[in-house]
């Protein structure tokens, strides 16, 4: 039996993602006195992170490791207009326990980091994809509504779109009414 003063449970996990652009090299050698430069939009949860993914893909890529080369420029990418609901298209990889699979999703987010996290939650619940496993190829801004291809997204695009609130309870001063009140319209 376990007590609670012996086994606590993890702290859910967060999961605050930024987006950074990072900028790398190979090492200058004589050789190769101005190397070749590397550019790679990573979404992170700090820049640890985000460097350590961008010397996983790096070497996966180009064959350059982090003992080899070094990072010449490391930025926060940060939201044009965070206010404005956008469409947003992300092409993935993922590692499965069968294979490895191509896949397209859409969101809808004010943010690209918002996308991206709605992204990992709903590959995590519906394939069991952990964050490791997943490779984010690129994410675009679907600026037209004709380049929107899910019908989840396609149904928040209507014009006359409503959220109807059928249930609406009246409020009253008084304490007691001659009559019952009706909530349904």
């Amino acid at each position: 039996m376990l007590r609670d003063n012996v086994y606590k449970s993890p702290a859910p996990m967060s999961v605050a993602l930024t987006e950074y652009e990072v900028i790398g090299r190979r090492l200058p050698t004589e050789t190769v006195p101005e190397p070749k430069l590397y550019r790679m939009t990573i979404f992170a949860k700090n820049d640890v992170v985000a460097k350590s993914r961008y010397w996983y893909f790096l070497q996966k890529l180009h064959k350059v490791k982090k003992a080899s080369g070094e990072i010449v420029s490391l930025s926060p990418i940060s939201e044009a207009r965070p206010t404005k609901v956008k469409n947003f298209g992300i092409w993935i990889r993922y590692d499965s326990r069968s294979g490895t699979h191509n896949m397209y999703k859409e969101y809808r987010d004010v943010t690209r980091t918002g996308a991206v996290e709605t992204m990992y939650q709903d590959l995590a619940a519906r394939h069991r994809a952990r964050f490791r496993s997943i490779h984010i190829l690129k994410v675009v801004e679907l600026a037209k509504t004709e380049d929107v291809k899910r019908q989840y997204v396609k149904q928040f695009l209507a014009k006359n779109l409503a959220f109807p609130l059928p249930h609406r309870v009246t409020k009253s001063k008084n304490l007691y009414l001659s009559k019952r009140p009706t909530t349904f319209y």
